[in-house]
């Protein structure tokens, strides 16, 4: 395993066109061919054999220059460290294939003590997509938003960088590039506004409107298209994948114990909070149409109002479901019958239908602790069991033609319901209802609310929605939580019994009660106006 140098040339014997070897005449001529280098790795994990091989060297000096700095990498590695030596050659294998120069000796030696990867030129785009190809365990749509932020904004900007030298800097300019292409954004939206509310105003008569109508509809043709800005909440999620991704990268020792994700500075996100529909809030929203909040929660009449108004329809158990035991929309529409026990009034959530562009996928719930068993109400335990015999009716009546799928809730057919339909039904219900808008996911977000305004413990409710932690859900329900202080405040008032008489002090002195003996509507005879109590 000393390896060797060769030289050989590229001659050719002109009548046979066979490549002269080491039989070339000019080969007495040390200037002439160039020089290669052999020697023996380790064998692959297969037990396979390699080489590593390197030509073009110029003189036989440079050659054998080349063949001992393999040799005194091969060295490092402890004659009793198989794994080690395996390390060394397979990254002196991807050094051959490369054509790469091989490392520093010293800083491969202090990799290796390390535990670090031996192959220090990786890229922070390689990393990513091999770091994103091991997610394999994820759910659809956490995948999907992974390989948006490293195909649309992590890769673009730092793709090209060495991972080892990745740097806050680095960072920084890629907020700072996305930054500034929103505000580009901004301007290209504003222009494009701006030439469609134009060409509203141009009469559609006469042959000089004509024209400029469509002067301006071929302009607007050449502008941008219309693109979403990339929002705080959205780069601190840009942030996280990065973060996530070296984590993985420090705990596997490819690189030092430093993530500078950890160290980049934005301006804090923003989430939104949910908010009741007072009646102040439904007179701003019929007045401006305008939403107080992304996330709006009806009061307890106002859900039963929706509910009085669906009790007819087909898929009722189901919003009634989410309602009052706040499921996902994907867990609705996941449920199946052997998830249902009637007997002990439970329902086990442990499969949902999300989707994927607009196909449905089959998955595990969003989180583990979106895995749980749920309570239910008599009345929702009847209602499933009314709903059953309903889907046997239907069975019947379609035949062959029903798809079995096991589902509690379906389409008409039996097949699986669309989540994307399942939101555009509510929403078409909601309107149908007269009642203020809310999203389907905020019918969540309403049964959290009633089981607080219920007294419910905040444990509890968390556990329900399949939350990993109560601050989750303090956190999303803090508002309502707060209106829910202040009307215990009230109760607490509410307790204690008064006499119907504030007192108020004069200031400067401290309030007195007045005795029975010396009534507070009357004065005492010297009094004077400083110290007259006004009870």
């Amino acid at each position: 395993m000393n390896g060797t140098t060769t030289r050989r040339c590229s001659c050719r014997n002109p009548e046979t066109g066979k490549n002269y070897g080491k039989a070339c005449p000019k080969l007495s001529n040390k200037r002439h061919g160039t020089w290669a280098v052999r020697h023996e790795l380790v064998n692959r994990q297969d037990g396979t054999r390699r080489e590593f091989r390197r030509s073009g060297f110029d003189t036989s000096a440079e050659a054998t220059e080349e063949l001992s700095k393999v040799r005194a990498l091969l060295a490092i590695p402890d004659a009793d460290d198989p794994a080690a030596q395996l390390a060394m050659s397979d990254m002196l294998e991807t050094c051959a294939k490369s054509k790469e120069p091989l490392p520093d000796y010293d800083e491969t030696r202090r990799r290796l003590a390390a535990g670090q990867a031996l192959n220090p030129r990786m890229t922070v785009g390689e990393w990513l997509d091999l770091w994103l190809a091991g997610k394999k365990r994820l759910r659809v749509n956490g995948i999907k938003r992974y390989d948006t932020d490293i195909r649309v904004h992590l890769k673009p900007h730092l793709g090209q960088i060495r991972l080892d030298k990745l740097q806050v800097p680095h960072l920084d300019r890629m907020f700072d590039a996305i930054n500034e292409s929103n505000i580009e954004i901004e301007e290209q939206r504003a222009q494009r506004r701006a030439a469609l509310e134009e060409l509203k105003t141009i009469p559609w008569k006469g042959a000089e409107n004509r024209a400029r109508r469509q002067w301006l509809k071929a302009a607007i043709d050449q502008m941008p298209p219309f693109r979403r800005i990339t929002g705080i909440n959205t780069q601190h999620h840009i942030k996280a994948t990065l973060r996530a991704a070296l984590n993985t990268a420090i705990a596997q020792r490819i690189i030092p114990n430093y993530n500078p994700a950890e160290h980049v500075e934005l301006l804090p996100g923003t989430k939104p909070k949910a908010l009741v529909w007072t009646e102040e809030r439904v007179a701003h929203w019929e007045a401006t149409g305008e939403r107080p909040s992304p996330v709006m929660v009806w009061t307890p009449e106002q859900t039963g109002t929706f509910l009085d108004f669906i009790a007819d329809h087909p898929l009722y158990a189901m919003w009634r479901l989410i309602a009052f035991r706040g499921l996902r929309r994907g867990e609705a529409c996941g449920v199946r019958w052997i998830d249902h026990n009637g007997k002990t009034q439970a329902l086990s959530v442990a499969t949902q239908l999300v989707q994927d562009g607009w196909e449905i996928v089959e998955g595990a719930p969003k989180t583990d602790s979106g895995i749980r068993i749920i309570a239910l109400d008599a009345e929702s335990n009847r209602d499933l069991e009314a709903h059953r015999r309903q889907q046997d009716k239907a069975r019947k009546k379609w035949g062959s033609a029903w798809r079995e799928t096991g589902r509690i809730f379906t389409d008409e057919d039996g097949s699986w319901l669309h989540p994307g339909k399942v939101s555009d039904m509510f929403e078409r219900l909601v309107a149908a209802a007269g009642l203020p808008p809310v999203r389907l996911h905020d019918l969540r977000h309403g049964a959290a609310t009633l089981m607080l305004a219920a007294g419910v413990d905040i444990k509890v409710v968390s556990e329900t929605l399949g939350h990993s932690d109560t601050r989750i859900t303090r956190d999303i329900y803090q508002a309502v939580l707060d209106d829910l202080a202040r009307a215990a405040a009230e109760a607490v008032v509410q307790l204690v019994p008064r006499s119907g008489r504030r007192l108020r002090a004069v200031p400067g002195e401290r309030a007195t009660r007045p005795s029975a003996a010396e009534p507070s509507s009357s004065k005492r005879p010297d009094a004077g106006p400083a110290d007259e109590h006004t009870a």
